[in-house]
C-alpha cells in the first residue's frame, strides 16, 4: 500500500505540472535525495522529489491485534498516516524554479486534498481514499529532519497522508470449534 499511495500521488502530481508547465518529461519522482554513502543522487537534480519522512499507526481507530471468526484468528487491519515530504530539488541558479514548483505543488494539493476512485479511476483498487493535509513543522524539528535525511533544505512541503490501511487477511491462527458441551474438542472431527 505504501508503494501503491506514493506512486499515484506521484502520477497525479506529475501529470498536473506537465500539464501546467508544459512539460515534456517528467518532473516528479519518488527517491531519497541522497545515496546511503551520503553523495546526492544524480537522477533528482531539476526534479520535485517525494520521499517518505515518517510513518505512524493511526491511533484514533480501534485496532486490536486480532479478530475471531468462525475458526479462524486473522490480523485486524492496521491504519497508517504517512509523512510525505515534497520538495522541489533546484539549487543554484535553477533555485527560483523551486519557488514556481512549491507554489503550484501547495496550489495542486489545496485544489484536490484528496483522491478516491471517483476523482482517480486508477487508484489503487486496494485504497479507499487518500487525503492530504498540510503539516505544519517548527524550524528546529524542520532542521532536525533535513538532518535525519542528509540533504541540505531545499523547499519542501511536509504532508500527512492519511489513512493507508494495511489489511493481509492473513490467517494467523486455527481456533478448535466446540460443538456439543462436554464433548471432544477437536476442529478436525467437523
Amino acid at each position: 500500500m505504501l508503494l501503491s499511495c506514493t506512486s499515484h500521488i506521484a502520477f497525479r502530481l506529475n501529470q498536473y505540472l506537465k500539464n501546467k508547465f508544459e512539460l515534456s518529461e517528467d518532473i516528479v519522482v519518488v527517491s531519497n535525495l541522497v545515496n546511503h554513502d551520503g553523495s546526492a543522487c544524480a537522477h533528482v537534480n531539476n526534479r520535485v522529489v517525494l520521499f517518505i519522512a515518517n510513518i505512524e499507526k493511526e491511533t484514533a481507530m480501534n485496532t486490536n491485534s486480532q479478530l475471531r471468526s468462525g475458526h479462524f484468528s486473522t490480523a485486524k487491519p492496521v491504519f497508517l498516516n504517512l509523512y510525505l515530504m515534497v520538495s522541489a530539488n533546484f539549487t543554484g541558479t535553477n533555485y527560483l524554479e523551486s519557488l514556481k514548483f512549491i507554489s503550484s505543488i501547495i496550489g495542486f494539493f489545496q485544489m484536490q486534498p484528496v483522491f478516491n476512485h471517483q476523482n482517480s479511476p486508477e487508484l489503487d483498487a486496494n485504497i479507499e481514499k487518500i487525503i492530504l493535509d498540510i503539516e505544519n513543522t517548527q524550524t528546529q524539528e524542520l532542521s532536525n529532519m533535513w538532518s535525519m535525511f542528509g540533504a541540505k533544505y531545499v523547499p519542501s512541503i511536509l504532508y500527512k497522508v492519511r489513512m493507508i490501511t494495511i489489511d493481509t487477511n492473513a490467517e494467523v491462527t486455527r481456533t478448535p470449534r466446540i460443538s456439543d458441551a462436554g464433548v471432544s474438542v477437536n476442529p478436525e472431527a467437523d
